[in-house]
């Protein structure tokens, strides 16, 4: 359990705090501040990982989010984790770990023998070879998919819980390199409130692992001295452990934080991660580069990593991952891994691409005698498990290899093909990078408003710049939003000279690239670049087709690390240049993000928002049964003692029809409009008309969609000449709302409209039934209810115990009906006030299930039950409100040959032929009672109940050409398999002429 590869001294973690884990079943010891990653490295372990297609032996190649190999699987059970990648796991005690995609374990894996036939396995060979037969096609894709793949989901229900929140900041940064941080420290300067986002477990990005000065001290000690200065600001929030992962319109930057994933699993308390939506005024992008690899022979095998990573894993880590090392590089950033690795005692060969007059060597470089091969290029690794050794060519100054080579012993490859600016989040914003022949990179390139890109994700790879850039760009972005900005912070620090390079993508030519060792371009999907190569052979010249047809930089890695060395080969492939063959779409995620955190607290019960009236707990309180409506609980019926839901709703239903009830409409959805051009606008929206309508009075709207279907009704309120009040139904408010929004923000916006939603702010109680207005006379004196004074469809403003209450004679019930609009903090007061006046009378609250029956009864529609969205007006017998004098949306529509021809369903009632049966809801209807597949399905039933008022079943149906066949009789099918017989009638059962609502 000794660490072989651990340094005696060095890096950022602490050596008095060991750590116990496993990994593929075998215990080690790492310590704190140690990633997965880096505790494998100091044990040794460099092979982690089998490859997605091919089951080739990977190893450890990075040191951050970009790690295309080390992904595992964490812990077991409810608590297992798939596809996490060593480099970014925080090392605890206790932690579990194993290689995914490899059975029975990463040594003997049964798949091994795949990578010995790759060559006859290329791209695109599923497409074209599992095809027949077609019924094999389940059997082709089950042995496919165990063959290739990365972890296992778990099966277990996930105990731990999530959160989202929502923020709002002057600057938001992303990044906490020393760029993101310079910002973060100017733009609080100013005094704007900022927020640090960064995906690393401390601050300092390229700091931690570098022996730089700034200002004459070593970078740790300013890192030091500015993540203080930050803590100490009131305004500064900072957000570590936390990846932005998306950006989308007007500065909206999601970001997932994890603030448990670190501890040992018996220690996390509390929620596991958090997901942010942030909104920010400006946002900085300080999201740093990549380093990307160089396509060569077997550039896989475990050994070889990016130069940075090493760096990263002597100086932070103090884990020396070899002791004899080649460093691969055509540019100027790999001699400070040289170095890093001499110093620490390894043997080092530097291989440059470039001439000695084309690199900056630095002078301690020649002090340490590190032997330099110029003009060369590792055309092949060698190894199987772990590299052995390298196999060097001279590139000649055609650009074209030599035939000698040369082989150099070695248990390290460090490799630097130069550097990628992560430009990720600034594409997902709507910029286009662009290509910058001077660094070999994309860089952003149009000015996004609100937002600027610093640092080396701007391809300022010098540090004393890349500070310059971070207090520039906080000052500016500080005093754009009106914060004075007279404090002067600069920095001083050694500056390091431009980086040169000599572009480099792929180190095989000719007949190398299709029959030698297999060059990887993407290392997580086994994409070579011979696969691309043949991709254009096969005809594909758009770069977003070739990742397609290759898999190119799907998966959880999203081409970090490969997807623009594949642009340059396919660029090379098609003989034009890079930026005629352009970048693939950045899109999110960046990283993965767990379900979890998506999902937040929105499961199981609480998946949808429970939204309750202001009445819902005397609701309760009577013993209510609920239904979901929308995302209301409402009241269904009120069950008392033993009754059934058919005895609670005969008696609710006779109470209204004999007495009176009371009903709880809170639930309808309730819209404030008004403005100059209110009338217009809902004449616009609504299919009949609004100019003459009096204030003080209610009309019944109809609503349609462009295609002429029924959208949504309700009963609508004229408040003042300019002012309406309009009604929904209770599933419907949040779609009519933003289908209003919709058209006056995109279509319309000349109009002066302003909607308000206040069904929240409005409780609603029915008082319906032959004694209905005298039980409100009783609560409200300052209205007079008679007739004349009071008519059907209009409203009148009044008190209720000194409330001002709003109350409107409308019925939706054909009884005598009034519904009482009051402020919601005084629902429950004003609604106990009604039942106790209608005590004497045998008030009796009736739910949903009653109203569904009384309204069926009159033959009245609702929206969503005996519509569907592809019924019209016409269809339903509405066609009275239709305004012939005026436009409408769907109007047009309903002319159409489809929407104005023959044979549409047809709104009608049903009376059962034993008058005992009551026909099942959704019921298909046919002509005769035979099998729904012999005769043609004519319609089906829409609403079914047992009228207690009529004492006989009654439905309501849509039938084919249904108004033109009153009393003919048509066959329902049942649920065992027999038919009923029905006649169609019309759909008011009762009191057709209205007498009950007008009675005075």
């Amino acid at each position: 359990m000794t660490q072989s590869h651990r340094l005696a001294n060095g890096g950022r973690i602490d050596r008095s705090k060991p750590l116990r884990f496993q990994f593929n079943g075998k215990a080690y010891v790492g310590y704190q501040g140690d990633t997965l990653a880096s505790a494998l490295l100091a044990n040794g372990i460099h092979f982690v990982a089998r490859s997605f297609k091919y089951h080739r032996p990977r190893g450890i190649m990075t040191a951050g989010v970009e790690e295309p190999n080390a992904i595992v699987q964490l812990e077991d059970g409810a608590y297992t984790v798939p596809n996490a990648r060593a480099t970014e796991v925080d090392l605890y005690d206790g932690l579990t770990a194993s290689s995914v995609n490899a059975r029975p374990d990463i040594e003997h894996d049964r798949f091994a023998f795949m990578q010995y036939l790759s060559r006859f396995i290329p791209a695109g060979f599923y497409y074209k070879t599992f095809m027949w037969p077609r019924r094999w096609w389940g059997k082709y894709e089950e042995h496919i998919r165990n063959a290739a793949g990365l972890g296992t989901v778990p099966t277990e229900r996930d105990p731990d819980r999530y959160e989202k929140t929502y923020a709002h900041c002057d600057v938001l940064i992303v990044g906490a390199g020393p760029a993101g941080l310079a910002a973060a420290h100017s733009a609080a300067k100013s005094g704007a409130r900022v927020i640090l986002v960064d995906n690393q477990s401390e601050p300092g990005g390229s700091l931690l692992h570098t022996e730089t000065t700034i200002n004459g001290s070593p970078a740790a000690q300013w890192l030091a001295q500015i993540t203080g200065e930050l803590a100490g600001m009131p305004e500064v929030q900072v957000l570590s452990r936390a990846t932005a992962f998306g950006y989308q319109d007007n500065n909206l930057v999601t970001v997932s934080e994890r603030l448990t994933d670190h501890l040992p699993l018996q220690q996390r308390k509390g929620v596991r991660e958090r997901l942010w939506k942030i909104r920010a005024a400006h946002a900085i992008l300080a999201t740093g580069a990549h380093e990307r690899p160089i396509a060569f022979g077997n550039n896989d095998l475990p050994g070889i990593l990016l130069a940075s990573a090493i760096s990263t894993y002597i100086c932070r880590f103090g884990v020396l991952p070899g002791r004899q090392a080649v460093v691969f590089t055509n540019n100027d950033s790999a001699y400070q891994t040289a170095l890093d690795l001499h110093r620490h005692g390894a043997q080092v060969t530097v291989i440059d691409a470039r001439a000695t007059n084309e690199a900056n060597v630095p002078p301690s470089f020649n002090e340490a005698a590190i032997p330099i091969l110029w003009q060369t290029v590792v055309s092949h690794a060698n190894g199987k498990r772990h590299i052995n050794s390298v196999t060097a060519r001279p590139l000649s100054s055609s650009g074209n290899n030599d035939i000698s080579t040369r082989t150099l012993a070695c248990d390290l490859l460090a490799v630097s093909g130069g550097w990628n600016p992560v430009v990720h989040l600034y594409a997902q914003s709507g910029g286009k990078p662009s290509w910058n022949d001077g660094d070999a990179c994309f860089v952003p390139n149009n000015k996004i408003s609100g937002q600027t890109s610093i640092g080396a994700c701007n391809a300022q790879f010098d540090l004393a710049a890349t500070l310059e850039s971070g207090v520039q760009a906080g000052r500016e972005a500080a005093a754009a939003l009106g914060w004075s900005a007279a404090h002067d912070i600069s920095w001083h620090t050694e500056s390091t000279p431009a980086e040169r390079i000599c572009p480099l993508w792929s180190t095989a030519t000719g007949k190398d690239i299709a029959r030698g060792p297999k060059q990887f371009i993407d290392f997580q999907n086994d994409v070579s670049v011979a696969d691309i190569y043949l991709a254009v052979r096969e005809g594909y010249r758009s770069v977003e087709h070739v990742k397609r047809y290759t898999a190119m930089g799907f998966g959880t890695d999203q081409g970090k690390l490969g997807n623009i060395n594949g642009m340059a080969v396919l660029a090379e492939a098609l003989g034009q240049r890079i930026p005629e063959t352009g970048t693939t779409t950045f899109r999110p995620n960046y990283t993965p993000v767990t379900f979890g955190a998506i999902a937040g607290r929105e499961q199981g019960d609480y998946f949808d928002p429970i939204r309750k009236s202001c009445l819902h707990e005397w609701h309760v309180a009577r013993g209510a049964v609920f239904e979901d409506v929308g995302n209301w609980k409402r009241a269904r019926y009120y069950p008392q003692g033993n009754e059934t839901m058919e005895a609670a709703v005969a008696r609710e239903c006779l109470a209204v029809r004999n007495s009176v009830g009371l009903l709880d409409y809170s639930t309808l959805g309730k819209i404030d409009v008004r403005g100059p051009d209110a009338v217009t606008f809902l004449n616009r929206i609504y299919t009949n008309a609004w100019t003459k309508l009096e204030p003080g009075r209610c009309r019944y709207g109809l609503m349609l969609d462009e295609n002429g279907m029924i959208l949504d009704d309700g009963v609508n309120l004229r408040l003042a000449d300019n002012h309406f009040l309009i009604s929904t139904t209770t599933s419907g408010a949040a779609k009519v709302m933003s289908w209003m929004e919709r058209w006056l923000q995109t279509e319309w916006p000349e109009l002066q409209v302003y909607l308000t939603s206040l069904t929240d702010q409005y409780a609603t109680a029915t008082v319906a039934g032959p004694n209905a207005r005298t039980v409100l006379r009783q609560v409200c004196q300052d209205i007079d209810f008679d007739n004349q004074a009071f008519p059907f469809m209009s409203f009148r403003n009044g008190t209720i115990d000194e409330i001002n209450v709003r109350i409107l004679r409308v019925s939706f019930s054909g009884e005598l009906s009034y519904e009482v609009y009051m402020p919601a903090n005084y629902g429950r007061h004003i609604w106990e006030m009604l039942m106790h006046a209608g005590e004497p009378f045998g008030i009796a609250p009736y739910g949903t299930e009653a109203m569904h029956v009384l309204r069926a009864e009159k033959g009245f529609i609702i929206v969503g039950q005996d519509t569907d969205g592809s019924a019209t007006p016409v269809d339903m017998g509405m066609e009275g409100m239709l305004a012939k004098s005026k436009d409408f949306l769907g109007k047009r529509s309903l002319s159409r040959s489809d929407t104005a021809g023959p044979n549409r369903k047809q709104f009608v009632g049903l009376r059962s032929a034993d008058n005992q049966t009551v026909l099942p809801e959704g019921a298909a209807i046919l002509d005769a009672p035979s099998a729904p597949g012999e005769v043609p399905l004519q319609g089906h039933v829409t609403s079914s109940y047992l009228s207690p008022t009529l004492k006989q079943p009654i439905a309501l149906a849509m039938i084919k050409n249904g108004l033109s066949r009153m009393d003919q009789t048509v066959s329902v099918a049942l649920p065992n398999g027999t038919f009923a017989q029905a006649h169609i009638c019309s759909p008011v059962f009762y009191d057709a002429q209205g007498a009950r609502q007008h009675v005075e």
